[in-house]
């Protein structure tokens, strides 16, 4: 009877979906029409009728039949009554037709594309759950929160209509002049306010770049091993990878490299990701001049050289560059917090309106408000101190951490550590042949995140290691947590 499967998927729909009960009746005679149970040309009970058995409204009822007639489903006739609509479309899998049960046809089960299954299948967002040790994560709990919220109200009260709409300059003017003034001085990057494009973060910029300078199935150079990041954003847009093998002193390329003519180089100089090496001087001159023979675009990814806990700060590779082929990118997320999704791109003058105008018709860039409320944060020198306490803070636990794992150190043929000298993470050099993959998930089973280094390579079978962040972990667990991970590493053998 009608009533009682109206009445049972009623029943159901409100006890897993909570809706209101004319959006229940709405749904459950849908789901009548649909599976055959009202079939096309069939007279439905008056609502009158229909409120009655259903023990309803009859606004109830007529707000869910009105609803439906607006949608096609059901038509009226006048002084005839209201009727299912001869073109609603049965979906049940098997239905009455004469001379029998026809089946219809079974569809094919729906599946990604190539590359969305390349995408989806590797290294997937759901492994960055925030643990101590979990590598590439800041600790954002001593963020200013309360001066923050004031600085962003204190905008939005005196929003201009402007302010609301998308940014078509390359963002905030004032937060691009505060970026350029940092990176002039800090980062010795050559530039104006001009070249700054504010972006929503370094995979936006990634894009950006590779939409813009590259065509499909063009190659990228990329480190190997390799930010998972980049890799996944060069394939999104259609690039042709080709892993070049990274040493003590960043990115080697060879003669057999130069086969493969990049289109674009992608490295991160001042601290490799993931293992920390930092590109030499002779390095980035090689890396410059290999750009020049190809007529490629160099990507200089710098996403944590503000913190340098040994020797002076490694100038960018941006300022060594005459020929106008560095674009230079960073990220906001690293000193405040990463939900904060600010990050910049500097390119070089002959592009900026280019990139500009691409930016806002891609991605139609917004958020004029957050960018005022951060330039006056780094104004007022808001950021300079929270940098300055995050520096102290990272190279607080970074100390404990190496003190933790100084029982791993020592022989010659044993492990040892990259990467230490600057940025949220080191890497525990492993053994050759050590299962990294299979500790990385012993040590899980501690409660802690690391990643192993094997993961991380394209083509080399060569690495194994553990990369290891100190940004998050609390200060007085890290000894705690550094004993463990140690003593995993020691019971698994890995340390002989």
């Amino acid at each position: 009877m009608l009533s009682e499967f109206l009445l049972a998927e009623m029943n159901r729909l409100g006890v897993q979906d909570a809706l209101p009960l004319h959006r229940q009746l709405y749904e459950a005679m849908r789901r009548a029409m649909l599976d055959g149970k009202l079939a096309a040309g069939e007279r439905l009970p008056s609502s009158r009728d229909l409120a009655q058995d259903l023990g309803l409204s009859r606004n109830t009822v007529v707000a869910a039949i009105n609803q439906l007639g607006v949608e096609g489903y059901l038509v009226s006739r006048v002084g005839s009554g209201t009727y299912v609509n001869d073109n609603v479309p049965q979906i049940n899998s098997a239905r009455r037709a004469r001379g029998g049960l026809r089946t219809l046809p079974t569809l094919a089960p729906a599946r990604l594309s190539r590359r969305g299954e390349a995408l989806a299948g590797s290294f997937c967002a759901s492994e960055l759950e925030v643990q101590p040790f979990t590598p590439g994560i800041a600790d954002f709990s001593a963020f200013p929160l309360a001066l923050w919220q004031r600085l962003q109200n204190k905008h939005w009260r005196m929003t201009y209509p402007d302010m609301l709409d998308y940014a078509t300059a390359g963002g905030y003017a004032p937060l691009r002049r505060a970026i350029a003034d940092y990176l002039r001085v800090f980062r010795s990057v050559q530039l104006d306010a001009d070249q700054v494009i504010v972006t929503s973060g370094t995979q936006q910029s990634l894009e950006l770049c590779a939409r813009l300078l590259a065509d499909h199935g063009d190659t990228v150079w990329v480190e190997d091993p390799a930010y998972w990041g980049a890799v996944k954003a060069f394939m999104a847009t259609g690039l042709h990878l080709h892993p070049v093998p990274v040493d003590e002193q960043g990115i080697r390329p060879g003669a057999s490299d130069d086969a493969h003519a990049p289109r674009l180089i992608y490295v991160t100089p001042s601290h490799q990701y993931p293992t920390g090496s930092v590109m030499s001087l002779p390095r980035r001159h090689q890396l410059l001049q290999t750009a020049r023979t190809h007529n490629a675009w160099v990507l200089e990814d710098d996403y944590d050289s503000e913190y340098r806990f040994s020797g002076p700060p490694i100038s960018s590779l941006e300022g060594l560059d005459t020929d106008g082929r560095v674009l230079y990118m960073g990220t906001f997320s690293k000193v405040l917090y990463p939900g904060i999704k600010l990050g910049y791109l500097v390119v070089p003058k002959s592009l900026v309106e280019s990139f500009r105008q691409a930016h806002y018709d891609l991605n139609r860039p917004g958020q004029m408000p957050l960018q005022a409320a951060l330039a006056e944060f780094i104004e007022m020198g808001h950021f300079s101190s929270a940098l300055r306490r995050a520096r102290q803070g990272y190279a607080e636990r970074r100390q404990l951490l190496l003190e933790s794992l100084r029982l791993l150190l020592g022989d010659a043929d044993g492990p040892f550590i990259s990467g230490a000298d600057q940025g949220l993470h080191l890497c525990l050099r492993l053994p050759p042949g050590t299962d990294d993959r299979a500790l990385a998930q012993r040590i899980g089973q501690q409660g802690l995140t690391v990643r192993p280094l094997s993961a991380y390579c394209l083509q080399r079978q060569d690495l194994r290691g553990l990369v290891i962040g100190y940004g998050y972990a609390p200060l007085a667990e890290i000894a705690r947590c550094g004993r463990l991970l140690t003593d995993t590493v020691i019971r698994a053998g890995a340390s002989r």
